[in-house]
């Protein structure tokens, strides 16, 4: 059932839409602020200059080729290896660390990753990176419990890396491209998540806990330095805008955007599932009948880490597929697994294994196809509505934590296995109620057929304008997009 509204009221629009001037804001056409801009345009913070071959220029659009987003991928990796939870730390001495860490997480997700939208990316890439590694090595060589549970949050506060890159790469992928170049930063997000976990296992069989952040320390500057010397300068978006509106805007993606709160509600119970499987996997492995150490646990991540590898690989194959039949395929697949999971989980260990595997591979496919609709809504908006989406998947993982937890404590691993299996029914029923190709402010139904191959995607496109022009008026027709143009 379309819901209307009133145009004027938008803050976003489509991706040809204007963002609103400001009166009180320098005219562009005045030579001081053409000269301030010359100087942005050619030095990073003010002072330090951009590469020649990675200045902006709009006459000479920037390649976006292999190298580079394999380039974002290993940034992404790299920035994330000190991931909330899968550090190891002396648990009885500092268990708030793991809430702090996550809690600054979040507050990053929220406050720091929608300025991808208000400011310069490649200079806020920078920036954050920066101060991440700086402030481990403080965590590195605290003994004060104090300084550490401070650093832990403010660490987790800036470990957004990944969050910035997902939008930048959207920007600058090709059309084509554009779910390939999510799939290459999300496997990298993943890697990163992995890599620590692997790590966590054998160092907490043979050597201190405090290598992990020593290592982190190393990686995240060589990340400043690659991001220097690789990631493009490109334009701030929407100079027109402040940051408060910026979060008065994505406040209101929240209410407004059916499409945005379809994705969110997805990715809550697929973070659920995902969390729930990895956090109670340590238990199952730890117990009867596999009595695993710590270290053979934590070399799990490996077959993680081979899902992940897989991922892009997938993605390219099912790029020609409208995203929300990519959605329905890999929610189906996932489920299928997880009745592996239910039925031998606690019985044999090569139905832990198939099942690592394939959560990774779809639900790394489930998340590009959810970003690659969701981005269709506003080019000028994706740092937002990618913020909106990530703190979603940070509710699930919360809520598989949490849940999961208790029940396979309580009722065992086949409880906790059938629990994902309810959330994952669940996301098959938040996907049916809104079809593939549905126009924007359209909340249920299948309105603009089922068609499931994106070159029928321009006329479907057009359709859903026509129907909207019809419900709302000729001034607000503008078509929502459920797939891939």
């Amino acid at each position: 059932m379309p819901v209307t509204s009133d145009p004027a009221d938008k803050v976003i629009g489509s991706q040809e839409a204007e963002e609103p001037t400001r009166p009180d804001l320098p005219s562009l056409t005045t030579p001081a602020h053409t000269m301030a801009e010359e100087h942005a345009a050619h030095y990073d913070l003010g002072f330090i200059p951009i590469p020649q071959r990675l200045r902006h220029d709009p006459d000479r659009p920037f390649h976006f080729g292999i190298l580079l987003n394999v380039s974002f991928g290993f940034a992404s990796t790299f920035s994330s290896c000190n991931e909330p939870l899968l550090v190891p730390t002396p648990v009885n001495q500092v268990s708030r660390i793991p809430t702090l860490l996550q809690a600054g997480y979040a507050v990053g997700l929220l406050l720091i990753s929608p300025l991808g939208d208000l400011v310069r990316r490649r200079q806020l890439i920078l920036c954050i990176v920066t101060i991440s590694a700086s402030l481990t090595i403080g965590l590195a060589i605290t003994t004060n419990l104090i300084v550490f549970e401070t650093l832990s949050f403010l660490v987790g506060v800036v470990t957004v890396t990944p969050m910035i890159l997902l939008p930048l790469a959207a920007d600058l992928a090709p059309p084509e491209g554009q779910s390939t170049a999510i799939s290459v930063v999300l496997s990298g997000l993943l890697f990163g998540i992995l890599i620590a976990r692997v790590l966590a296992g054998i160092i907490a069989e043979y050597a201190s806990w405090r290598i992990v952040y020593y290592l982190a320390v190393g990686v995240q500057y060589l990340v400043v330095i690659g991001s220097y010397l690789i990631i493009p300068d490109y334009p701030a978006k929407n100079q027109g805008l402040t940051y408060w509106d910026i979060l008065r805007s994505m406040a209101k993606f929240t209410v407004t955007e059916p499409l945005l709160i379809q994705g969110c509600l997805i990715n809550i119970g697929s973070s659920a599932c995902f969390t729930n499987f990895w956090v109670t996997l340590t238990f199952l492995l730890g117990g009867p009948p596999y009595n695993y150490s710590t270290l053979v646990i934590g070399l799990f991540g490996l077959v993680g880490m081979l899902g992940v590898a897989t991922g892009p690989l997938i993605s390219r194959a099912s790029r020609g597929l409208v995203p929300w039949y990519a959605a329905m395929i890999s929610i189906v697949a996932m489920l299928l697994v997880q009745v592996i999971q239910v039925a031998a989980g606690g019985i044999h260990i090569a139905a832990v294994v198939i099942v690592a595997f394939a959560v990774d591979v779809f639900r790394q496919m489930l998340q590009v196809s959810i970003s690659t609709a969701v981005f269709k809504i506003s080019g000028n908006a994706r740092a937002r509505l990618n913020a909106v989406l990530v703190i979603s998947l940070f509710i699930g993982q919360v809520l598989g934590t949490a849940v999961g937890t208790k029940v396979f404590l309580k009722y065992g691993w086949r409880a906790s296995a059938a629990l994902g299996l309810g959330w994952y029914v669940w996301q098959i029923g938040i996907l049916l109620l809104r079809g593939p190709h549905c126009a924007r402010y359209t909340w249920f139904g299948y309105q603009g057929g089922l068609e499931h191959w994106k070159e029928a995607q321009p006329r479907l496109d057009a359709e859903a304008t026509e129907y909207t022009a019809e419900v709302k008026g000729p001034s607000s027709g503008e078509a929502g997009i459920a797939g891939e143009k």
